[in-house]
């Protein structure tokens, strides 16, 4: 009998190296094993399907960590409201943004089509505005981790928070796949978008010209919450649309201001003027 119970625990353990071989280096799988954890939504706090094997490793999601937007930008204080990065418009500047920091975070992320999830009041159809919700894809997405962001864009719009794994849904991580939040106040996620992903209004000051503009007074575009900002609470809670930043100048604040203090910068409420990014294929 004894010996039974040795090659049984000798069994477990093989078994238990076997299936952490399989997880990426330094991954959490996110394939939750605690389906009944407290705030979870349903189905989408499984992760989602195991990626097949032979199957690239997914990640279609990220917010723009504070140490991307400053080497990037090259400035301590960031882009501010001018997201050109070296491309004609603020849009086509903006998504080279995320499709650069994707492939720092994950070699070969570069090569899928990213999109910033910002709106823009020009550029779309008949010269109408640009809404950023479509220009995302119909998903799924996955962060860094591999574990889901929204199943679709249903998943996205319906709730204040994304319909995501619960260990993200309440802290959208950064392009390592961190928590973005690390006891910071940086919840200020730019969007010029409304709570369903379109043009907020308030015309090209809405979006700092359309994200071409680092002066301060150009305007005051809206952004959402990449985490809540009173817990327990629906106020400041929504992930894409929730205040106007205090203007469109570069600037960090990592301390929560309320309205910015009176400092007209894309942080000056909490934040550093970061982005949303999404990638067109999981």
């Amino acid at each position: 009998m004894r010996n039974t119970y040795i090659l049984s625990a000798v069994a477990l353990f093989t078994l238990g190296l076997h299936g952490m071989a399989c997880l990426p280096n330094g991954a959490d799988s996110g394939w939750d094993t605690n389906p009944g954890e407290e705030g979870t939504g349903g189905d989408e706090d499984t992760g989602g399907t195991p990626p097949k094997p032979g199957e690239p490793p997914r990640f279609s999601f990220f917010v723009t960590s504070l140490e991307a937007m400053r080497e990037l930008s090259g400035s301590q204080k960031g882009f501010g409201g001018d997201l050109r990065f070296g491309e004609a418009t603020g849009l086509e500047g903006a998504d080279k943004i995320c499709r650069t920091i994707a492939e720092k975070a994950m070699p070969g992320a570069g090569q899928k089509v990213w999109r910033a999830f910002l709106s823009a009041s020009t550029g779309g159809p008949d010269g109408g505005p640009v809404h950023a919700i479509d220009r995302i894809g119909e998903g799924p997405w996955y962060d860094r981790n591999g574990r889901l962001v929204a199943q679709d864009k249903a998943g996205l719009l319906n709730e204040a928070r994304p319909r995501s794994h619960s260990r993200i849904k309440n802290d959208l991580p950064n392009e390592r796949g961190e928590p973005n939040h690390q006891g910071v106040d940086n919840h200020d996620i730019l969007t010029g978008s409304d709570k369903q992903g379109r043009f907020q209004g308030g015309g090209m000051g809405g979006t700092c010209n359309d994200w071409t503009s680092a002066l301060g007074s150009t305007g005051r575009p809206y952004c959402g919450h990449s985490w809540p900002r009173r817990a327990g609470s629906s106020r400041g809670a929504h992930w894409l649309s929730d205040h106007q930043v205090p203007g469109c100048a570069p600037g960090v604040s990592l301390v929560e201001n309320g309205s910015g203090s009176g400092t007209n910068t894309v942080g000056g409420a909490g934040g550093y003027g970061a982005i949303y990014c999404f990638a067109l294929t999981p």
